[in-house]
Order: structure tokens, then C-alpha cells, then sequence
């Protein structure tokens, strides 16, 4: 009996969505083991355990543990990057966006989890420098490299004077985040952090980037 090649188009739709589903629940139970374990200990067998899967289906979805970690990273970076509440939605006025992308940056990454997820990638770097690819190429690098595209489109349209825009965006990410980071890394209760704190952070970054960077008055 000959098989309908529409039917057979039409189950392999169906599957797609259930193995990224599945993709997806795996991933989220290896971040968790990922911060409680760190990455040393984490094995593929661990997850596979706690995921209710066999490391078959774990190597099959990820080829490797370090393509397990890649991915948790990824999902990460797209929880805080991406979406309608993403901090990379960089469209508007330079003011505005630059208030609005440095205290949604830094509210998201002075959460517990992105914390803990950069001390397990600090750790583990010099034994794996992959891991420090990964890690910076999901997150940081994609967050730097829009913010450049954005200031390169505001000179563009002589909204700010900004010859140098990755310089400019390595100056204001740096300037929102550096100090808080350390912080929080290594001495996080030397003060406390609440929304006013941030708020009047962002905004004396925000005022030093365009006393820098502001448009010259035309003539």
C-alpha cells in the first residue's frame, strides 16, 4: 500500500512541535541542575535522571554536555534579552532608550539566577575556555553588538554625535553594569540595591553618556 506523502508531511508537522517542546523542558531542568551542581559535577546522566529521559535523548537534542550548557545559556539569554520585555528593544529616542535598556539590564542581571549562572562560567573558564565563548557570545556579545547598530543609527540620523559607536556602547554597558556586577559577585551584601538605587544609577550613566555623545548644536 503506497503512503499518502501529504500524510506523511503532516505527521512529521505534528512531531516538530512535541520534540522542541521536549528540547525545551530538558533545558530547563539542566539549568536548575547546572546551578546547584555547577558544571563539573553536572553529568548528562544527572539531567537525563531528573528530565525522566535516557542520555540517548539527551546527546540525540544536544550532541554534548557542553551543547546542553550552550543551550541553557541561550534559553537564558533570551528570557533577558528577547521578548516584549526584553532589554533589547532599542527603538526611540536616545534618552529614552538608553534609561530604558540600562535599568531593565541591570534589574534582570541583579537577579539570583544570571548571578549564579556567571560564577559557574567564571569557575569553569579556565579548565573549559569554551564555556567563556559561549557564555559571551549568547549573551553580552549579543547585547553589545544591537546597542552599536542602534548608536550607529542615531548618529545616522544626527541624533547623537557618536563617531565610534561600539566604543560608545562598550562605555555605557560598562558604565551601567561594571560596578554593580562586581558587587554582587563578590561582596553582595556590602549595600543594598533597590529599585531607587537603580533608577538614580541608570540615570547619572545615562547623563555622562550624553554629555558625551550629544548632537552639536547646529549653527
Amino acid at each position: 500500500m503506497s503512503i499518502d506523502p501529504d500524510l506523511t508531511e503532516m505527521q512529521k508537522c505534528r512531531r516538530i512541535p512535541r520534540g522542541e517542546k521536549r528540547r525545551e523542558e530538558i533545558a530547563a531542568v539542566a539549568e536548575r541542575v547546572f546551578l546547584e551542581l555547577g558544571y563539573t559535577e553536572t553529568t548528562m546522566q544527572i539531567v537525563a535522571s531528573r528530565a525522566g529521559a535516557s542520555k540517548e535523548t539527551l546527546y540525540r537534542h544536544f550532541g554534548s554536555k557542553e551543547g546542553l550548557f550552550s543551550e541553557v545559556v541561550r534559553a537564558r539569554s533570551a528570557r533577558v534579552y528577547g521578548g516584549p520585555e526584553g532589554v533589547l528593544q532599542l527603538s526611540g529616542e536616545p534618552r529614552d532608550v538608553l534609561r530604558r535598556l540600562g535599568f531593565n539590564l541591570l534589574r534582570k542581571l541583579l537577579n539570583d539566577d544570571p548571578i549564579c549562572l556567571f560564577r559557574i562560567v567564571v569557575a569553569e573558564a579556565p579548565r573549559t575556555p569554551e564555556l567563556g565563548r559561549i557564555f559571551f557570545e549568547q549573551g553580552p556579545a549579543q547585547i553589545l553588538q544591537q546597542l552599536t547598530l542602534y548608536l550607529e543609527s542615531a548618529a545616522r540620523q544626527r541624533l547623537l554625535n557618536c563617531p565610534d559607536a561600539a566604543l560608545a556602547a562598550k562605555l555605557f554597558l560598562g558604565s551601567v553594569v561594571a560596578n554593580r556586577h562586581i558587587m554582587l559577585l563578590v561582596a553582595p551584601d556590602w549595600e543594598p540595591i533597590t529599585e531607587e538605587t537603580i533608577h538614580l544609577h541608570v540615570e547619572e550613566a545615562v547623563a555622562l553618556f550624553l554629555a558625551r555623545y550629544a548632537p552639536a548644536e547646529s549653527a
